[in-house]
């Protein structure tokens, strides 16, 4: 689910080509575009304004910044791109795609905004980051981020020793008792549907993990709107107040099917394949952060985007030399043979 962000300033989209469009502003976005500035290029970031961790109240686990809002990690993000001359414009991709090559033979690629606007880049860096698919229970979305949580390293330590439920919503959901359990000693496993098998569920026994099969139908608050438990399709409520769900992680990939990045199916979900640099199967493209990597935290996350930036920097830096040989041929053809 996405949650919007108060808006901030947005620049003016740059006229002309530029060296990279990245398309998301969060850690990995953000962290390329700045790699990018500071080797001088003219880099552009579109940022929708959505991003995934909005809902919460910090960002743990990450070093020198453990407890800073998302908000202020990103606000410091966009004005150190900014410092280096590169822009952040607050807006939606609906289409990327390749564009006629230059003269030069140099790669171009053309994205557009939801407003029309359009604007013409050479290497593009899909940052968009992932939605996660909540299970359909009623009142769960409502405390996403607070008392209803998915990351263990993200959430844990301002959860320990609460009554934590875990709501499976397959295989994965097992390991991530484990990991909760850690947490707390008060844990329940609500296998809501999905498959327990005999070892596991003598392991949770061991562990002084409470199984129940019975389906969960809603959240259940208390008086002061504070997540209270879950009702059972018997009518039952089980007092909890954190409820942890391993819910499926989707690359957001709307506005870049023209741009053809394969998508690969993953133990936690979908995201776009790439390599280790975020180069992907199509040239001029690479991928960073969640939309590839469905697991990272931030930090990783801005670890990729540094990555990403860096290749997409030496790509450049090859292309500018092809560049300067070609116009070398074009002015002197003996030149350039000697």
């Amino acid at each position: 689910m996405a949650v919007a962000t108060p808006p901030y300033a947005s620049d003016a989209l740059a006229e002309g080509t530029v060296d990279a469009v990245v398309i998301g502003g969060g850690a990995a976005g953000l962290n390329g575009a700045l790699i990018l500035a500071r080797s001088r290029r003219l880099v552009v970031v579109i940022d929708s304004g959505a991003p995934r961790n909005a809902p919460a109240e910090a960002v743990h686990g990450l070093l020198a910044l453990d407890g800073t809002p998302p908000s202020e990690i990103l606000r410091r993000g966009r004005e150190q791109v900014r410092q280096y001359g590169g822009r952040v414009v607050h807006g939606e991709v609906v289409s990327a795609e390749p564009a006629a090559p230059s003269a030069d033979g140099d790669l171009r690629f053309t994205v557009t905004l939801a407003d029309g606007r359009h604007i013409t880049a050479r290497r593009i860096l899909i940052a968009t980051g992932l939605t996660d698919v909540l299970p359909d229970v009623p009142g769960l979305a409502e405390h996403w981020g607070h008392s209803v949580v998915h990351c263990p390293y993200c959430h844990g330590w301002e959860v320990r020793d609460e009554p934590i439920g875990v709501l499976a919503t397959g295989p994965a959901s097992i390991g991530h008792a484990y990991l909760f359990r850690q947490l707390t000693e008060d844990l329940t496993y609500f296998t809501h549907g999905t498959d327990l098998d005999e070892d596991s569920r003598a392991r949770f026994a061991a562990r002084g993990i409470r199984v129940i099969d019975t389906p969960v139908t809603e959240v259940v608050n208390d008086e002061d709107g504070a997540l209270a438990g879950v009702r059972l399709a018997d009518g039952q409520v089980v007092a909890r107040r954190v409820v942890a769900v391993a819910a499926p992680m989707q690359a957001r990939t709307q506005g870049l099917e023209g741009l053809g990045l394969p998508v690969q199916d993953l133990p936690k979900g979908r995201g776009f394949a790439s390599g280790t640099t975020g180069v992907t199967e199509v040239p001029g493209v690479w991928v960073a952060g969640n939309a590839t990597d469905l697991v990272a935290q931030v930090g990783a996350s801005a670890a990729a985007g540094a990555l990403a930036g860096a290749d997409i920097n030496s790509s450049l830096a090859t292309a500018d030399t092809d560049a300067a040989l070609h116009a070398v041929a074009e002015a002197s053809p003996e030149a350039a043979t000697r």
